[in-house]
C-alpha cells in the first residue's frame, strides 16, 4: 500500500509540474530535455518503488498512474467544470494580424517563435493571419485570412 500512496503523490507532482512548465515547452523538447525527462523518470521510480525491485512493486506503482490517467481523463469529461484545469483550452495568440501580447507572455512565447512558426506554414507575415491559436497540446494552427 506504501507503494500506491508514493505513486498517487508522485503522479500529482508530475501533472503540476507539467501544468507550470506550459504546454510550449513540452511540445517541442530538444535533445537534453528529452535526457532530463529519462532522469527525472528514473528519479521518480526510485522515490516510488524505493528499494522494491519486485514485479508486484512494479505493477502496482504503473497501475496507480495509469488508474489516476484514466481518473483524471474520466473528470474532465464528465464535470466541464474541471477541464480548464485538467485540460488547458486553446489560446489565441494573434487576432486579425495582431498579436495578443497578454497571450504571449501567459505562454512564455516570443514573437519571433510565432513568426518561426509561422514561416514552417508558409505564412510569410502576421498580416496574412486571420488567427492564430496555441492548440492544448502546444502546436501553433493557423487560420490565414482570405
Amino acid at each position: 500500500m506504501d507503494i500506491v500512496v508514493r505513486a498517487f503523490f508522485a503522479f500529482l507532482f508530475v501533472f503540476l509540474l507539467t501544468r507550470l512548465i506550459g504546454r510550449r515547452e513540452l511540445s517541442s523538447l530538444e535533445p537534453f530535455d528529452l535526457i532530463l525527462l529519462v532522469v527525472v523518470g528514473d528519479l521518480m521510480q526510485q522515490g516510488i518503488t524505493q528499494s522494491d525491485m519486485s514485479f508486484t512493486g512494479a505493477v502496482l506503482a504503473t497501475g496507480t498512474f495509469a488508474v489516476l490517467v484514466l481518473a483524471v481523463s474520466y473528470l474532465g469529461f464528465r464535470f466541464r467544470g474541471l477541464q480548464p484545469l485538467l485540460d488547458p483550452q486553446p489560446l489565441i495568440v494573434v487576432q486579425d494580424g495582431d498579436v495578443i501580447e497578454s497571450n504571449l507572455r501567459k505562454e512564455r512565447m516570443t514573437v519571433d517563435e510565432l513568426l518561426a512558426e509561422a514561416r514552417l506554414q508558409q505564412i510569410a507575415s502576421l498580416e496574412e493571419i486571420r488567427w492564430a491559436v496555441l492548440e492544448s497540446n502546444g502546436k501553433l494552427s493557423f487560420i490565414k485570412k482570405r
